[in-house]
């Protein structure tokens, strides 16, 4: 098996990391590691960086100081797994607003000649996108369509260039019981031995 270098990113923002988006984390670091694959985490409850109120601070601002690290992390990686809870039917804000933060011109993707950006500038890199969820999670896939995590993967990701993007959702998730946790952690283990 091929080692990868895994960038596991933990978008919910509660810093007390007592949440089953914790334990599905380490469940598969867990297995990462033991598959041989090198790891790094960003913790964005641990960051604290502002929102972005313009294209010309997005275009032409700096980068917060504490996200420099991030970035380059996001650059030394091969596959990056983002896990979250659904809130409001996506994202928390602090998640979308570090992706705003680092998906930056010059970093995410390049003047393409014509005056845009058109060239993506993380090309070669995997993603899986884990998230939870109150309601079912078979609802939100053919009710909703998963609009927000297709956003996400259409919109930022594939945007940028990373390629494929897998997803793993979970519903229902105040109410699973002992062995359906178990069972979870265990795909998620396995997803992190495949570095999938």
């Amino acid at each position: 098996m091929n080692h990868k270098r895994i960038l596991l990113i933990q978008g919910h923002p509660d810093p007390q990391r007592g949440h089953f988006c914790h334990a599905l984390m380490q469940a598969y670091a867990d297995g990462a590691q033991a598959a041989g694959h090198e790891l790094r985490r960003i913790e964005i409850a641990q960051l604290d960086y502002p929102i972005l109120r313009s294209a010309a601070d997005w275009e032409q601002g700096a980068l917060p100081g504490c996200l420099l690290a991030p970035q380059h992390d996001i650059e030394w990686a091969q596959h990056l797994v983002l896990f979250f809870p659904l809130w409001l039917g996506d994202m928390p804000a602090l998640l979308k607003g570090f992706l705003e933060q680092v998906a930056r011109p010059g970093f995410a993707f390049h003047d393409d000649g014509d005056g845009g950006f058109g060239k993506k500038g993380l090309g070669g890199r995997s993603a899986r996108v884990v998230v939870t969820m109150g309601m079912p999670a078979l609802v939100y896939r053919f009710y909703f369509r998963a609009h927000s995590v297709k956003s996400l993967e259409r919109n930022v990701l594939g945007f940028v260039g990373i390629a494929p993007v897998r997803e793993t959702l979970i519903g229902m998730v105040e109410k699973l019981d002992a062995a359906a946790s178990d069972k979870w952690l265990r795909k998620m283990r396995a997803l992190g031995r495949q570095a999938t």
